[in-house]
């Protein structure tokens, strides 16, 4: 009686801590799958912690294997999102069914395809394939022209095992295809029409090829990984992207005159290359490639650390477009600290802190990520953080509870962010998708951040999971008064519950934001003047976006599902001028063999 009035109280309180909040990002529907995935809550660490790896082949006896899982912070798997929702169905972890396909639709035109297939072959290699779709009609109510947006990807992986590794290797064409509906300057201006078929079209295409080996033992060589990809977008933007990591290391050496202490050596190298260019506008174009040596030493004794490294980068990069004579050429060596102690009093208190910092590469893909809505003419610049000082608390109370609070200041070079565009033809009557002030652009300024960040995870019951994650972020610039497009203040707060044996699985995830500034333009005819005043104070309004989900195995092989989208109905901006989807049902069928 005890358990089960246990178990109603945590249903109670995970359906009303999720009520409060509410949109999100479209994210596909599978089940877990045996190929290599994203790493969420729990991930391996290389430098830090002494581990074997974890996928030895059957006839590896004369290496014995140990299993050591690396606690991290939880982390939300959900994000904001331009106008459709995320799908959250939640995944049964108990039974492994790679083969499935399933199919939905509900209310905006939202249809969604999801399927997955793999097979093992007679010398243990893995292959498989799968795909997804998700369209939705948009918010023909709220815009005049044009807001459907689709999404698709189609991959392919391959696993191998070997005698010394494992080899992992997996191939991804996706396809973004959305309009520029953000058209907001001309709502006071009754004397500019503005036709609703304008066509404000923008389709992106990416490529990838990604490769992975990794070596059962830790001596010496420990892994290589090979990133590349491709992108062209619908106004001949390119990108070509490749990237090499390789790590040595040399971990568990024991230090006989320190009784108890451990000793790892890491060495990291990465090089990476940047291509960029693009065919309107300034046409900028940008060529970078850069040599990053991280070289770490580690003493350890128990669960508590000490680290000291460096990461050492040497960039070499080329900037050009049609407004400057010549093009910007940056040679440049880099030297970034990178130390931290960590005290483990108890499992539940942790004490540790830090410094590091690093250089990043911004290209235009990954801009896309942050904001679809740029215009296809980016001037891409690297971001440094020349330091970045952190101290935290982490545990782990009777493995129920799961805890990391953090506070942090960096100072950084070139911080990106967001800014709007302005009108690039004035006449209006030549203006092309991107010429109504609704698309942006990245811009940099040099600046200091202070941070804090916690995340909990809490386990009253062995089939019910909770967490929750705070970001606080205060940035302070050189020359703009305030950052652009970015919140003070994020979060997220979900759950899953699973029970009736393991046939029924709920889901909820709600997360919120506060304001963001961003600037604005407006539009002034004084015929025969045409004005363009900004406010570069402009305020987009936070948001709460509550997500539910609901999964029924009816047989082994079938199961129906519901999923709830931004349940509060809220219609508020990811930036100016777009609204994202108002409350969403979307319900399916999922077929596993």
């Amino acid at each position: 009686m005890i358990n089960f009035k246990y178990r109603i109280f945590s249903s109670a309180l995970l359906v009303f801590s999720t009520a409060v909040f509410s949109q999100i990002k479209e994210e596909k529907l599978i089940l877990d799958r045996k190929r290599e995935p994203e790493v969420k809550k729990i991930e391996k660490k290389k430098t830090s912690i002494e581990k074997e790896k974890n996928y030895p082949p059957e006839a590896k006896s004369q290496n014995p294997v140990t299993y050591d899982i690396t606690n991290v912070p939880a982390v939300s798997d959900f994000k904001t999102s331009a106008i459709q929702g995320e799908d959250i169905s939640p995944k049964f972890d108990a039974d492994y069914q790679n083969n499935y396909f399933q199919i939905g639709m509900g209310n905006y035109g939202k249809i969604l395809a999801d399927g997955n297939i793999s097979t093992t072959l007679e010398n243990k290699m893995e292959v498989g394939a799968d795909l997804h779709f998700l369209s939705t009609s948009g918010l023909k109510r709220d815009y005049d022209w044009d807001s459907r947006q689709s999404s698709a990807n189609l991959g392919a992986f391959l696993n191998s095992y070997g005698e010394q590794g494992k080899l992992s290797i997996n191939a991804d064409f996706g396809q973004k295809n959305y309009n520029y509906y953000g058209i907001y300057a001309f709502s006071d201006v009754p004397e500019v029409n503005i036709d609703s078929n304008v066509d404000l079209q923008q389709k992106v295409n990416q490529f990838k090829i990604n490769g992975h080996y990794d070596f059962y033992s830790n001596e010496i060589l420990n892994d290589i990984r090979l990133k590349s990809s491709m992108l062209s977008d619908h106004f001949g933007a390119k990108e070509s992207q490749a990237e090499i990591l390789v790590n040595l290391s040399k971990h568990g050496v024991d230090i006989e005159k320190l009784n108890g202490v451990r000793l790892n050596g890491d060495l990291g190298i990465n090089l990476e290359m940047l291509k960029s260019d693009f065919s309107i506008l300034d046409k900028n174009t940008s060529n970078f490639f850069n040599a990053t040596f991280s070289p770490k030493v580690t003493f350890f004794k128990g669960k508590s650390y000490v680290m000291f490294g460096s990461d050492f980068s040497l960039l070499n990069g080329t900037n050009s477009n049609q407004i400057i004579t010549e093009d910007l050429k940056s040679n440049k060596f880099y030297w970034f600290p990178k130390a931290e102690i960590q005290f483990a009093a108890t499992d539940e208190f942790k004490f540790y802190a830090g410094i590091d910092g690093g250089l990043k590469l911004n290209s235009y893909a990954n801009l896309l990520e942050q904001n679809p809505y740029l215009v296809a003419d980016q001037a891409l610049v690297p971001t440094e953080t020349k330091y970045h000082g952190y101290v935290g608390l982490r545990g782990d109370i009777d493995q129920n509870i799961k805890y990391d609070f953090s506070a942090g200041f960096a100072k950084i070079n070139n911080v990106m962010f967001f800014q709007g565009n302005n009108f690039y033809d004035h006449s209006l009557a030549l203006n092309p998708a991107y010429g109504y002030a609704n698309t942006f652009s990245a811009v940099y300024d040099h600046g200091t951040v202070s941070e804090v960040k916690g995340s909990v995870q809490y386990f009253p019951l062995a089939n019910l999971v909770m967490d929750a994650e705070l970001n606080f972020s205060k940035y302070k610039l050189d020359h703009y008064e305030h950052i652009l497009n970015k919140p003070l203040v994020k979060g997220s707060l979900g759950g899953k519950y699973i029970l009736l044996d393991k046939k029924l699985s709920l889901g909820a995830k709600a997360i919120f934001a506060s304001d963001m500034t961003t600037n604005a333009y407006s539009a002034v005819t004084t015929s025969p003047v045409f004005e363009m005043p900004e406010n570069s104070n402009e305020k987009v309004g936070g948001f709460a976006d509550l997500n539910l989900s609901a999964e029924y195995r009816i047989h082994k092989n079938f199961s129906i599902f519901a999923l709830g989208n931004n349940l509060l109905n809220a219609k508020y901006q990811t930036f100016r001028g777009y609204k994202v989807l108002g409350a969403q049902i979307l319900a399916g069928v999922k077929i596993t063999f």
